[in-house]
């Protein structure tokens, strides 16, 4: 199982994510997100994250000109498109890209879907509220998805017991609005069973 730890903004951030070695870590470029990063801060921040860790690059309702000048300029290895684009905006991505693309949305509107997308990813319907949404009625997806919002120290076993393809945390491996360390590695260690 994947673990991603999105919307980090700080360099203690990725020294964090560097000793921890998730699998993949999020820049948030959304401008009225608290964890939002510019191109700039997000090209210097991963300068300094080891090769092994992917960047997933989030954005919300964004020009496709600037989703592809983050890909071409190095920043992301992957997208994550978290607003309401339509399968043609992911056509046009996939005609001009090869990196993989995940979809996030709620489980409602993304479990069956057909998309161009490589991943889906399923969040609460308030996105970056920190609140999860009920995980009883999620029984597979036609594609391999992320588990998203609200998950913390306190329930990531249901979050693990789910098998998802990976799992997303955020506000739950933070203290006071920032990434905190130690719960960045009870997460992590409870993914990978080294608890």
């Amino acid at each position: 199982m994947k673990i991603k730890i999105c919307g980090l903004f700080r360099s203690e951030d990725i020294e964090y994510a560097n000793k921890l070695r998730p699998d993949y870590i999020g820049f948030v470029f959304y401008e009225h997100s608290k964890r939002f990063v510019s191109p700039a801060k997000a090209a210097e921040l991963k300068a300094a994250l080891v090769p092994q860790i992917k960047a997933v690059g989030v954005f919300v309702n964004a020009e496709i000109e600037y989703v592809l000048s983050c890909v071409s300029c190095g920043i992301i290895d992957i997208i994550q498109l978290h607003g309401s684009e339509s399968e043609a905006y992911i056509t046009e991505l996939k005609a001009q890209t090869t990196v993989p693309i995940i979809k996030a949305g709620s489980y409602a509107d993304l479990a069956n879907a057909s998309t161009g997308a490589d991943f889906l990813l399923f969040d609460s319907p308030s996105p970056g509220s920190g609140k999860a949404f009920d995980w009883s009625s999620i029984s597979g997806a036609a594609k391999p998805y992320f588990l998203a919002g609200g998950i913390n120290t306190q329930n990531i076993e249901q979050a693990i017991a789910l098998a998802p393809y990976g799992i997303d945390v955020s506000s739950g491996a933070e203290r006071e609005g920032v990434k905190d360390f130690e719960l960045m590695s009870k997460i992590i260690n409870k993914v990978r069973g080294e608890d």
